[in-house]
């Protein structure tokens, strides 16, 4: 089975950092891939102001897939922003299930807070989730689940990062995919491949992440990633 799934992340749209033509050139590359499901993993705007969400909205609403899974990040929480995210984009929770793929999108930010979660009160919702059979699970978030080298003192990981994962690998889910970080990695951890898509949009890309991230070693059958730096 081929199913192709473009991940985005971190646009900040609206700060000085903001780079418009690169997420163009990202928007028209993702159209040129004809994907499946195109997944936004957060960190929309910069401020979580109403007029920083609008032109992510616009900018995303470029997009020419049927299946578009958007969460907020933590900078789209802040200023009660995720109201405005609500407004544009519906739930900050979803579950997707399409080609015999099922993916399960949660908000793992907390209101005005860099660091995240997902929360001991999730676990039992996810795991039903993805109970129904499915030939590919894959669990959506936008902080990172594991560390990332060479990003220096780590820090607003998810709090229960480790329960989480035990959560996902009870209920057999195959790909996780986040962001936060700005820099691009992917881990294998048993059965279960972990995926940080770098910035998108943000000059605020630390010197690391130009270079390229080994990619986990996977048998024949299971999930595998490309990688497209920014510019």
């Amino acid at each position: 089975m081929s199913f192709t799934i473009a991940q985005l992340s971190d646009l900040h749209c609206g700060q000085q950092f903001f780079l418009p033509d690169l997420l163009e050139r990202a928007i028209t590359e993702i159209n040129d891939l004809r994907p499946d499901v195109v997944v936004c993993s957060g960190d929309l705007t910069s401020h979580g102001f109403k007029d920083e969400y609008a032109l992510a909205k616009r900018y995303l609403d470029g997009i020419e897939c049927e299946h578009l899974v958007v969460i907020p990040g933590n900078h789209d929480s802040r200023n009660v922003g995720y109201v405005h995210f609500e407004e544009l984009f519906g739930t900050r929770n979803s579950v997707l299930r399409v080609g015999g793929v099922t993916v399960v999108a949660v908000d793992s930010t907390e209101p005005d807070l860099d660091n995240g979660q997902i929360g001991r009160g999730r676990y039992g919702w996810i795991e039903e989730q993805f109970a129904e059979p499915a030939d590919l699970r894959v669990f959506v978030l936008h902080h990172h689940l594991l560390p990332v080298p060479g990003t220096g003192r780590e820090r607003n990981i998810v709090n229960d990062a480790g329960d989480a994962i035990e959560c996902l690998q009870r209920a057999g889910v195959d790909l996780v995919l986040s962001g936060h970080k700005h820099v691009p990695y992917a881990w294998r951890l048993e059965d279960l491949f972990i995926v940080n898509a770098g910035t998108v949009s943000s000059s605020r890309l630390r010197p690391i992440a130009t270079r390229r991230s080994p990619a986990p070693r996977s048998p024949p059958g299971s999930p595998s990633c490309v990688r497209n730096p920014p510019g």
